[in-house]
């Protein structure tokens, strides 16, 4: 136990920092594609390591070039988290406590949604709202105007009206912001999809197919009100399975083991 006895208050504060700042950094790429990336990084050092187990030479030679590039690579592959980082520590936000969505009121930013999708659908005005959740958006919300505002029903409708400068695309919404508006997003390729859905019913797939995101979509068509989840979308929604749907999907630790299968909900058309 002597080895006990040789650590000092130095050492111990060092340990505490270091583990402090690898926390803040996890909390920073958790929700983001960067996680995917960490895993494949893991899979290339496993790879190397048991190159050099089994004395794999050529193996090993291959993963001592990609090593050789390796910080450079790290670096243009986490850009964007790194650049949040750094505007974070600017800001001196990246050691503050967290804001999480345990924050947030769920109800009234449903309640918000609900008036505004209302509203644009009496009057058969397109829309397209993204919620995000574990699967970051970073480079979509990126793709549009940047807004960073507070969920009120009035400027949601504000910025679907027609012949406005944000009426095109998708409104993007982390954790009750508004981050952007006016976003591109990947249109779905399923040949199955009713020849009557357009581009933004097909955006709302396609990024439900590429995310966990939850899309609620107006039609200018008919007005209808549908949503978005897994790949799947349930057309002209009921208000009640939808506000259900919201809050069990976006309030925080909503998910129990028991869920109600997306295909069986009533009060839409399954498409």
């Amino acid at each position: 136990m002597d080895w006990i006895k040789e650590i000092g208050v130095n050492d111990v504060v060092d340990i505490l920092i270091v583990s402090y700042v690898i926390y803040k950094l996890i909390l920073l790429v958790r929700g983001t594609r960067a996680v995917q990336l960490l895993q494949g990084i893991f899979v290339v050092v496993l790879t190397w390591a048991l190159s050099i187990w089994f004395k794999l030479n050529t193996l090993k030679w291959m993963m001592d070039q990609m090593f050789t590039l390796g910080v450079l690579a790290v670096i243009i592959i986490f850009q964007p988290e790194l650049r949040r980082a750094l505007e974070q520590l600017g800001r001196g936000r990246l050691f503050s406590r967290s804001s999480t969505t345990e924050d947030q009121d769920i109800t009234q930013r449903i309640g918000h949604i609900l008036k505004a999708l209302n509203h644009l659908a009496k009057r058969k005005i397109g829309a397209l709202v993204v919620f995000e959740r574990n699967t970051g958006l970073g480079d979509y919300v990126e793709s549009g105007i940047p807004i960073a505002s507070q969920i009120t029903s009035e400027l949601l409708i504000n910025i679907f009206i027609p012949n406005t400068p944000l009426h095109d695309g998708a409104v993007i919404i982390r954790n009750g912001q508004i981050m952007a508006a006016g976003c591109y997003l990947p249109l779905s390729e399923n040949p199955f999809i009713s020849k009557e859905l357009g581009t933004r019913h097909r955006a709302a797939i396609g990024m439900s197919e590429v995310s966990d995101a939850v899309c609620v979509v107006v039609s200018e068509e008919t007005g209808q009100i549908s949503l978005a989840l897994n790949g799947q979308i349930v057309r002209d929604i009921k208000e009640e399975s939808l506000v259900s749907k919201l809050y069990e999907e976006l309030r925080p630790k909503a998910k129990s083991k028991e869920k109600t299968p997306f295909w069986k909900w009533k009060g839409g058309q399954h498409e």
